[in-house]
């Protein structure tokens, strides 16, 4: 990720400056910085996590919101875009900006190349200042393995690691499982076409 202007804005100034974009941007520490784009697996496991949980959400009528809705870390000032967020309590939003989605209770990020250091690290770091924030979820593309970590009452945060296409991730703070096969569900239709075979002479 990239600082598009190495100059200070206001948030008036970023939203303003994203509301006609055609990228996606994040605001860090006054700074406008570009999102990579993702790829076509990328926005397939994303949209395969949003389904199964919506599937299994949906009596209870639980928000999940794709990657186009914008997060706003009230404690840090950090706006910016996760692949998957929900609450199953009454969503909150910024009370001058509301657009921008203030309390979570699950996020999960797809890790890329590009991103998985930040979503490891900063990213992760400030998300932890959400106090409606008890789970966060990265999901790998390139094996089926997906990193889950829940904050315990203490404050401190346990991870489980779930891989292979058999395991199941649990959400203890939505009270449902995912298994694995359905996050990577259809996956080989993103995978590059097997060489074509070489015509003999």
């Amino acid at each position: 990720m990239e600082p598009a202007a190495k100059i200070q804005v206001t948030v008036e100034e970023y939203l303003a400056f994203e509301e006609g974009s055609l990228e996606k941007h994040e605001l860090l520490h006054g700074e406008i910085v570009a999102m990579s784009g993702a790829s076509p697996k990328h926005n397939a496991i994303s949209i395969n996590v949003s389904h199964a949980l919506m599937t299994r959400l949906a009596p209870r009528r639980c928000a999940v919101l794709n990657s186009d809705q914008r997060i706003h870390v009230e404690d840090t000032g950090l706006f910016t875009y996760a692949d998957v967020s929900v609450t199953c309590d009454r969503p909150r939003f910024h009370p001058k900006f509301p657009a921008n989605f203030v309390n979570p209770k699950v996020i999960v990020e797809v890790l890329s190349p590009s991103t998985e250091g930040y979503d490891r690290g900063a990213k992760f770091a400030h998300y932890q200042r959400i106090a409606s924030l008890a789970e966060y979820v990265l999901v790998s593309q390139d094996e089926p393995r997906v990193d889950h970590y829940r904050r315990l009452e203490t404050g401190q945060w346990i991870l489980t690691v779930s891989e292979g296409a058999a395991a199941v991730v649990s959400f203890p703070a939505l009270g449902c499982e995912v298994p694995l096969s359905e996050i990577y569900e259809n996956l080989d239709l993103y995978d590059p076409p097997p060489d074509e075979p070489v015509a003999s002479a």
